[in-house]
């Protein structure tokens, strides 16, 4: 098969394509034309070859950038702008380099000194996970199941078939660098045979195709404290996917969200929730109890004249700081004065006597109003 055949064209994906359907389009590829499944078959191993190639390039986010922008010419003859390398390398991109080569990868920083690059960590994941308030307020402990690039259990990682190994890369002699001659510079790259490694495999593992990791499911247990809040990240170090060939593994990122609850709102550590209350027990006073989320009866006291509107606090009845032990913060009522419309023949009559006796001082609020508008229609005459 062709080198020069379009990467996107051979997994079959779109040039827009994102991460996890290059994936997806790359191990159902790799299925169909496996060696293993296609035992002798000189066409299917060269395809095989060919898209491990491709989504090599495309799985890796500098690569597919240098491939979008320079195609096939980025991996070859030290990629664009390159000219005069001893063994391979990559363009001249980035100052960084010139400068590092000239007074030594310490001057600015760095470690100090050539060699082989490390190893690159595996990638970082994200988990979104959806918890309610109540459990938000009293924290918890939740298995989740995800499908992570892990260790190849037949290679141990290494990437090589058991009972062979690596050799020294021919294209750098094993330093993991190469160095090209940019006019009055020399410009030091990562090697683009063993990428910095050093070693290449001879006999690449067949279970994992020389990478050291294959995708497993994976069940973990995820703890929860109390106080979470809407985007709250926690942090699993190492459960993200394996490195190649041995390398050290990301970490997983699990994204807190919460659902919507049936009495309250939440801003930060206060509760807000709302409170109908009947309009006597708004004029002459009282007492209602609200539900808490420790399931705990929180007791308000309603002063007597309250309006509509009016926001009580109580503090400590609120959520629960996230990682200070015994810190709460408030929960916050608001009061809605609500007036009865279905009123019994004795209801009526108490009330139309209370009207009869109305002076107008009960309701200031309302009296004010109206001898404003009495003035301003004197001040018209």
């Amino acid at each position: 098969m062709s080198a020069q055949v379009d990467f996107y064209e051979l997994l079959g994906v779109e040039r827009t394509a994102d991460g996890a359907t290059i994936k997806s389009a790359y191990r159902k590829l790799a299925m169909q034309c496996h060696p293993d499944k296609n035992p002798g078959c000189k066409e299917s191993e060269a395809k095989f070859k060919a898209i491990s190639h491709a989504y090599d390039c495309l799985k890796d986010d500098q690569k597919r950038a240098a491939y979008d922008r320079f195609g096939h010419a980025a991996f070859e003859n030290g990629g664009p702008g390159g000219g005069g390398f001893n063994g391979g390398g990559a363009g001249f991109s980035d100052l960084g380099d010139i400068f590092e080569t000239i007074f030594g990868s310490g001057a600015f920083g760095g470690g100090g000194g050539r060699g082989r690059q490390q190893q690159r960590r595996g990638a970082d994941l994200r988990y979104d996970l959806e918890v309610s308030l109540e459990e938000a307020f009293t924290g918890k402990s939740q298995e989740i199941s995800i499908e992570v690039s892990a260790s190849c259990d037949d290679c141990d990682g290494s990437g090589a078939t058991p009972g062979t190994g690596a050799k020294s890369c021919t294209t750098c002699g094993g330093h993991g660098q190469v160095r090209a001659q940019q006019g009055f510079f020399v410009v030091e790259r990562t090697c683009p045979s063993c990428h910095g490694a050093g070693k290449v495999i001879e006999s690449p593992c067949r279970s994992c195709r020389g990478e050291g990791r294959v995708d497993k499911p994976k069940t973990l247990s995820v703890n929860i404290p109390a106080g979470v809040d809407e985007g709250t990240r926690i942090r699993l170090t190492g459960e993200g996917e394996a490195g190649a060939r041995g390398a050290p593994a990301g970490d997983l990122y699990i994204f807190v969200h919460l659902k919507r609850h049936r009495v309250f709102e939440r801003d930060g550590t206060t509760l807000f929730c709302r409170a109908p209350v009947s309009f006597t027990t708004a004029a002459l006073g009282g007492e209602i109890e609200v539900p808490g989320l420790d399931r705990e009866l929180v007791k308000i006291k309603i002063p007597a004249g309250i309006q509509s509107g009016k926001q009580l606090r109580q503090r400590g009845e609120g959520m629960p700081a996230l990682n200070a032990r015994g810190s709460r913060g408030d929960m916050v009522i608001q009061i809605d004065v609500e007036t009865p419309t279905r009123l019994s023949a004795k209801q009526k009559e108490l009330l139309q006597a209370f009207r009869e006796t109305e002076t107008g001082e009960e309701c200031p609020a309302s009296s004010g109003f109206f001898s404003k508008l009495k003035d301003m229609w004197d001040d018209l005459g």
